[in-house]
């Protein structure tokens, strides 16, 4: 089972991350989020209980996993989420009568604006293989120099065309 993927990616200079995660069998959703500063913009959850007996479930998953991910990506490349993500704090704490409505979200997308706690450092490791990698315990503990590396990758940030290139193949940009 893939757990989730994750990537810290630059836009217009300002780091935004994407996190796609699968709920399991027993809860079949596969959840995409994507944050800025601890703020979730935008999520998308899509079920796939409706195939559940197909054979080969691990890898249709794994590749609905992609495929949210990367149009996550690629939404918050077309500028769909520049008003919300770069807005003035000022403008927010306006009045309701001064608010912009917001266009309604689709079924499985939901915009949600309320500030949540930023993804694990754990979480932003661009390497695919590492991601939702569980620690591995180390005898006696690990060696300063490996932990300021550890420090170092979780806090890579990658442009997000490098992102998308990388992760999903240049044939998929």
């Amino acid at each position: 089972m893939v757990l989730g993927f994750n990537h810290n990616v630059m836009y217009k200079g300002e780091v935004f991350h994407v996190q796609t995660e699968d709920s399991g069998v027993s809860s079949p959703h596969i959840i995409t989020l994507l944050y800025r500063g601890g703020v979730i913009l935008c999520s998308k959850k899509t079920s796939y209980a409706d195939i559940l007996k197909i054979e080969n479930l691990e890898s249709v998953v794994e590749e609905l996993m992609k495929d949210q991910h990367k149009e996550m990506m690629r939404r918050l490349k077309s500028g769909e989420f520049d008003q919300r993500a770069f807005q003035a704090p000022s403008s927010r704490a306006g009045a309701v009568a001064d608010k912009q409505p917001v266009p309604p979200a689709s079924a499985d997308s939901e915009l949600l604006s309320a500030p949540l706690a930023p993804p694990s450092p754990s979480a932003a490791k661009t390497d695919v293989s590492l991601l939702f990698a569980a620690p591995v315990p180390q005898q006696g503990g690990a060696a300063p120099q490996e932990a300021a590396d550890r420090d170092k990758a979780a806090k890579e940030v990658v442009k997000l065309d490098d992102a998308i290139l990388s992760f999903f193949g240049a044939n998929d940009k």
